[in-house]
């Protein structure tokens, strides 16, 4: 199909798949439990986190993160006493450990405390046309403080060559707004346009067959490509995409 046919084909799926039924068989379920900005942040985070693998499992081990953190997660992380990460001692997704969800709830305590929440560190290192940099400035703030080593995996950095899919998922979750009240659009100082795609195994192979990819590794070289691509069709909002995609790839077997 030709260009004009291709991105016809693409926002008729972004239609059938950016609705809210696509909610029940999704991550971004856990943060739709919540109406208050910090616990929608937070339960998005650490669900994006560990999005990795089956997805039921994913699923179920974030609403049971949720869970641990007596389904109040902004109040856990704000006022928690060291002796409540005792309850989180058996948490484990994959690689994943309690060890690491202890770090996580101790770091996202430093942030809210000391920079006014994940929100400004993402605008403050945001550039106009990618909010990449502003990931890699995250995670340099994310472990300023005292941590181990192994925790580090847990978040990908763009300027060090990963497609960081799972922090871009997050990403769209909080800055898109949709008519479809799918993903959440709560942080208003960010704009669609800076976004860019979870590229993932599902995204990147469908996209490939669609001639928006040519390199084979789904890194962030793939990512920028891919990125080129999408924003020709919606400079605006160029990762609802995302939803074809994953839709075509996961649901459709494309």
């Amino acid at each position: 199909m030709n260009k004009t046919e291709l991105k016809q084909f693409l926002d008729e799926k972004v239609i059938q798949y950016n609705h809210p039924k696509f909610i029940e068989s999704d991550p971004i379920q856990v943060p739709h439990l919540f109406s208050l900005k910090q616990d929608i942040e937070i339960a998005g985070f650490l669900t994006a986190t560990i999005a990795w693998g089956n997805r039921k499992m994913i699923i179920k081990n974030a609403h049971k993160m949720i869970d641990l953190m007596g389904n109040s997660p902004f109040d856990f992380v704000m006022n928690h006493k060291k002796e409540h990460l005792n309850t989180i001692d058996n948490f484990v997704h994959r690689t994943f450990n309690s060890d690491d969800f202890s770090y996580f709830i101790t770091a996202l305590n430093h942030i809210y405390k000391n920079y006014n929440g994940l929100e400004t560190i993402f605008q403050n290192s945001a550039t106009k046309n990618s909010l990449q940099p502003a990931i890699h400035q995250f995670k340099n703030v994310f472990f300023e403080i005292n941590h181990l080593k192994r925790t580090e995996k847990h978040i990908s950095d763009p300027l060090k060559g990963s497609a960081a899919k799972r922090i871009n998922m997050f990403l769209r979750w909080m800055v898109r707004n949709d008519a479809a009240d799918v993903d959440f659009g709560i942080w208003k100082h960010l704009s669609p346009a800076q976004l860019s795609c979870p590229l993932d195994v599902h995204s990147g192979n469908v996209a490939r067959k669609l001639g928006l990819l040519k390199r084979k590794q789904n890194d962030a070289k793939a990512l920028a490509e891919l990125d080129s691509n999408l924003r020709k069709m919606d400079k605006l909002d160029p990762v609802k995409y995302d939803f074809a995609l994953f839709g075509l790839g996961v649901f459709e077997k494309f």
